[in-house]
């Protein structure tokens, strides 16, 4: 019988997922109260204009590494 192979490994899979996960950490960062009717100065706090998108940031970066890694191939002796 015909072994399958798939173009993206396990560990290539458990990559993408916790590179989504950072990414999706890093947008909540970014979340809190809206200013409303009243100005609100916590719209411009460290977390949500740094921290938040450098988190995102490395999210997309460790993503397309993700997707892109290759897994160190076993060769048979």
């Amino acid at each position: 019988m015909e072994e399958k192979k798939f173009v993206v490994s396990k560990i290539n899979y458990l990559l993408i997922a916790i590179s989504f996960l950072v990414i999706v950490i890093g947008f909540l960062l970014m979340t809190g109260e809206p200013s409303g009717e009243v100005f609100n100065p916590d719209i411009f706090s460290t977390r949500r204009i740094v921290v938040g998108p450098m988190i995102s940031l490395f999210g997309f970066v460790a993503m397309i590494f993700a997707i892109l890694y290759k897994p160190k191939s076993k060769k048979a002796e």
